[in-house]
């Protein structure tokens, strides 16, 4: 069992305050402080910098603990996952929902991966857009989700898998685009072609363009179609351009088909989400998570 003074330390360094990491742990606050007084008189440092308005910061020496004590949860979470597989058999259905850039180019190989190890266990993949996906939460017809998009419902608990980054694309014949870079304000010169509205995708442009003065509405949106294969192929077939995930285009690109325009002073990444209704997790979407946090590529 990992020491306990060092969940309690890894708790506080996160949130950076006593009273939130002692209610995640529900401990008192006089015990979180005794927990980490007890590392610093073990280690003769001082793990925190305390300022009169009663902020808390790392020291260098609680910046090192941290990145230690962070490869110790890790290595003990592979440890417990590992152990757990030898005596536990699986079986039953997994409904999982998944939005469309995560179903169509992120989670198929960790599918196939995960049905090599559980063979007992049946997996249902249902696709739609983020807006879908969380309602088939709600409405419990699917156990867990994997989406892009901006967190956006007290009911669902969302926990970040792994970040994705949007680049701006057109075809590599397009005649209106003959630079590589482009200003902000100039995307309202171009046809663009965007996802549909209750995409998580579509969110996240709205989101990154605000802080520039844009918002959809001043864009020549063409079109808005219904998934990222749509897109690509109208896209390689007109002179608009698009937001695409890097991951959706990665053919393209190496097939000279497509290429990507820089947006100065504009980059958009997002993280995608595992989501789960709060107070109801299901043991095999637990199992499913631990398996795609430790899942690498061949």
């Amino acid at each position: 069992m990992l020491d306990f003074r060092l969940c309690v330390f890894y708790t506080v360094a996160r949130r950076l305050n006593f009273t939130r990491a002692a209610a995640e742990l529900f401990i008192t606050q006089p015990a979180v402080t005794k927990h980490i007084k007890e590392l610093e008189s073990q280690f003769k440092v001082s793990l925190f910098e305390r300022s009169g308005n009663k902020k808390i910061t790392l020291t260098p020496a609680g910046e090192t603990l941290l990145q230690y004590t962070t490869q110790l949860l890790n290595v003990y979470r592979e440890l417990e996952y590992d152990m757990n597989m030898l005596v536990n058999q699986h079986s039953g259905v997994l409904r999982i929902g998944a939005s469309t850039t995560v179903a169509q180019y992120i989670i198929p190989p960790v599918l196939a991966q995960f049905h090599k190890k559980f063979k007992d266990l049946q997996v249902l993949l249902i696709t739609g857009n983020t807006e879908d996906i969380e309602q088939g939460l709600l409405n419990k017809t699917i156990e867990i989700g994997i989406i892009e998009g901006i967190q956006r419902n007290a009911q669902i608990k969302y926990e970040e898998y792994l970040q994705d980054e949007l680049v701006l694309v057109c075809a590599v014949n397009n005649p209106l685009m003959k630079k590589d870079i482009i200003k902000p304000e100039e995307l309202k010169n171009y046809p663009l072609l965007l996802r549909e509205p209750g995409s998580g995708t579509l969110d996240v442009i709205a989101h990154a363009l605000k802080p520039h003065q844009i918002k959809l509405s001043d864009l020549q949106v063409e079109m808005q179609l219904g998934g990222t294969e749509s897109i690509k192929s109208y896209l390689l077939h007109s002179n608009c351009l698009a937001f695409l995930s890097i991951h959706s285009i990665l053919k393209e690109l190496k097939n000279n088909e497509c290429r990507i325009i820089d947006i100065k002073g504009l980059s958009i990444s997002r993280p995608f989400h595992f989501i789960q209704l709060y107070g109801q997790p299901s043991p095999l979407a637990e199992l499913f998570i631990r398996f795609a946090r430790n899942y690498k590529a061949d």
